[in-house]
């Protein structure tokens, strides 16, 4: 064999090798959960297939019902990933540090921004209200998740309540509400509102639009009514 062709063959055996990736677990793990995460939100429980997911992360439903037991266990991890991105991104705002006025108006404007940012997390949320919540039901992680960012909300609302400039009578339950239920219905119910009413609604405008009017809804609602 020719010097020349010995060393071609070499470089390409190299190539091979440097080609190869292999995947850390949690690596593996994280991206089975982010094409999950996709294939739940388009196709609900019921339609996801493990094998399509197997296919596009290119491992195997051995190698899923390993990490997660079965679809359920894997679509209970695809929940509490979406729930701990949104908490953990908000736990970031620093509200503590604004004025009580302020801090609300940034967590309004985040969620607001998340919800259109992450269509895929309003997709699942509506997936597990029509499951009646039974897959949350069984995590801790998500009750817990959820137990500080209402923390967050009452000390906003306290601190609003000690300035005074928060009208008495509210909790940070009705608070969250509100937030949610502005924020998620821009994105939950966008298509079909833009269509009865022939209007576009995920253009710039209109949600620039929409953004400022839940933030001036919940502080009106809030803050103490002038004297």
């Amino acid at each position: 064999m020719s010097e020349s062709l010995t060393m071609a063959k070499t470089a390409k055996a190299g190539r091979g090798r440097t080609s190869t990736r292999i995947r850390s677990p949690e690596a593996t793990r994280q991206d089975i959960i982010e094409v999950a995460t996709r294939e739940f939100a388009q196709n609900g429980l019921s339609g996801a297939r493990v094998d399509e997911i197997a296919a596009k992360t290119g491992s195997s439903k051995r190698m899923i019902y390993y990490y997660f037991g079965d679809k359920e266990g894997l679509y209970l991890a695809v929940l509490e990933e979406a729930y701990r991105k949104v908490r953990t991104t908000e736990a970031q705002l620093d509200l503590e540090h604004l004025r009580p006025a302020d801090a609300l108006r940034r967590l309004v404007e985040f969620t607001f921004d998340h919800h259109h940012s992450n269509e895929a997390f309003i997709r699942l949320v509506m997936i597990e209200n029509i499951h009646h919540g039974e897959y949350l039901a069984r995590s801790k992680t998500i009750q817990d998740l959820n137990i500080s960012a209402i923390g967050e909300l009452e000390r906003v609302y306290r601190r609003g309540l000690e300035d005074g400039i928060f009208r008495k009578g509210l909790s940070a339950i009705d608070l969250h509400w509100q937030i949610s239920a502005l924020c998620f219905f821009s994105v939950s119910n966008r298509a079909t509102f833009s269509q009865i009413f022939r209007v576009d609604l995920a253009s710039k405008k209109a949600l620039a639009t929409l953004r400022a009017q839940v933030v001036d809804m919940v502080l009106r609602n809030v803050l103490k009514a002038p004297v």
